[in-house]
């Protein structure tokens, strides 16, 4: 496969403890990070597989960590062509795919140590009980079964397991809206590191049917140029949702750059989409290069599309169109090459039959309309989507994880608010627990 990287020496290029972690994760990172540089191993971090390439290029690893999922590059192809390239590298991969005949390095089972460490730390401090004990493989063993792999009876991940764990704990106390469950999915294949569950894209965290058709069509779109609608409540991640399709398309390396069209003055929204000239407008005391202009060969996302006046929606129209937009206070036109993609929390199509959007320019966007999943519509993610955003809170503060009242007290609300509602719950409820490990039920406040 060609990646456009030269090969000249690049296998023997070797850093002697320097261990390359490879994830679009950033807590899985951090996790690793802790343990491995308390063994005095030199860390270096890459959020894809091109970011990847071109510190090894820059610098040989003696190991490298790679994720199961990238955002950029598939993971197999990835990994072969890393073992051609670096064959005196170690490679341990987390969706458990043995290496055979590869590079070890002298200091593995250090490596290992922290993958098993950075598990528990995943697990939190709360114990699953003898019948659910995730034992971790090692990458050198013959491959087995799920169920060779884990506890008898058991083939659920860790974090559904601590998830069932606080329900059981549960079952005598409190009524809710609605039964507290949750969804678990059999492991197929080896696993050295837990995830709240088989994240289908970065940073977006769901396993109900709602969120995996998302992803589906995620990845269906991503490769295009195809202008993209996203629609979806206030709250939902619809600003997500455009960075995983920018991250997953050939513009990743280039410009993602947001404009929220509520958030600036019907004055200024002009130039500030298309950039002025020094003296366009009392204010204006040098040239500005606009949005449009600056996410050039990259992905503009205007947010909130549904704010922007008509008056405004006619120039956008013609740049969709032509690929030209002129400048405030300028008679020559740029030409600007650039994918958009648009989000709104109003249904648009009724404000076009209403006139308050223009309907041309409405076609022109919902060329590929996605919708988000409002979180009451997937109760089922939301006791998954808890522990990941404690995992992220976990970055500044020591990490905490809900006990079962709590967890039910999640699975009562109907979370108007959606998934930016939850982060703030959780926040607020991390600070109430104080130095304690777990947050309590009455520390939930909505």
């Amino acid at each position: 496969m060609g990646y456009g990287l030269g090969r000249e020496n690049a296998g023997n290029k070797t850093a002697t403890r320097t261990v390359l972690l490879t994830s679009a994760d950033a807590s899985l990172r951090a996790r690793l990070r802790r343990e491995l540089t308390a063994m005095r191993w030199e860390v270096r971090e890459a959020a894809g597989g091109a970011e990847a390439m071109a510190l090894l290029e820059e610098q040989g690893a003696e190991a490298m960590v790679l994720d199961s999922v990238l955002p950029d590059l598939e993971v197999s192809e990835f990994a072969g062509e890393m073992h051609s390239r670096h064959p005196v590298m170690e490679l341990l991969r987390m969706d458990g795919v043995v290496d055979e005949g590869g590079a070890r390095s002298p200091r593995r089972n250090e490596l290992l140590h922290a993958l098993r460490q950075a598990q528990e730390d995943a697990c939190g401090p709360r114990g699953l009980g003898e019948s659910a004990v995730w034992t971790l493989a090692p990458v050198t063993a013959p491959q087995s079964s799920a169920a060779d792999r884990l506890a008898p009876g058991d083939k659920r991940t860790c974090a559904a397991q601590e998830v069932s764990a606080l329900l059981r704990e549960h079952n005598a106390g409190v009524e809710t809206k609605r039964p507290v469950q949750a969804t678990f999915f059999e492991e197929e294949s080896m696993c050295l590191w837990p995830r709240a569950l088989p994240v289908p894209l970065p940073e977006m965290v769901g396993e109900s049917q709602g969120m995996l058709e998302l992803a589906r069509l995620i990845r269906l779109v991503a490769p295009r140029s195809t202008t993209v609608l996203i629609e979806g409540e206030t709250g939902t991640g619809k600003e997500l949702v455009a960075r995983a399709v920018h991250q997953l398309s050939t513009r990743s390396n280039k410009p993602f750059v947001v404009l929220n069209c509520a958030a600036i003055p019907e004055t200024l929204l002009e130039a500030e989409l298309f950039g002025h000239t020094r003296g366009a407008f009392t204010g204006a005391v040098q040239s500005r290069m606009g949005r449009i202009e600056a996410a050039h060969g990259g992905t503009l996302f205007l947010d909130e599309i549904g704010e922007m006046p008509l008056a405004l929606q006619a120039k956008m129209l013609r740049f969709l169109e032509s690929g030209e937009l002129q400048r405030v206070g300028d008679n020559e036109t740029v030409q600007v090459e650039v994918r958009v993609i648009a989000a709104t929390h109003e249904p648009l199509q009724q404000r076009a039959d209403e006139d308050a959007f223009r309907l041309d320019l409405y076609h022109r966007l919902a060329v590929f309309p996605v919708s988000v999943p409002a979180l009451r519509e997937r109760m089922e993610d939301v006791l998954l989507l808890a522990t990941h955003l404690l995992d992220k809170l976990g970055e500044e503060m020591p990490v905490k994880r809900l006990s079962a009242g709590a967890a039910a007290r999640l699975m009562e609300h109907d979370w108007p608010g959606n998934v930016r509602e939850l982060a703030h719950v959780l926040e607020r409820g991390t600070i109430l627990a104080e130095d304690r490990r777990e947050i309590a039920r009455d520390e939930i406040r909505f």
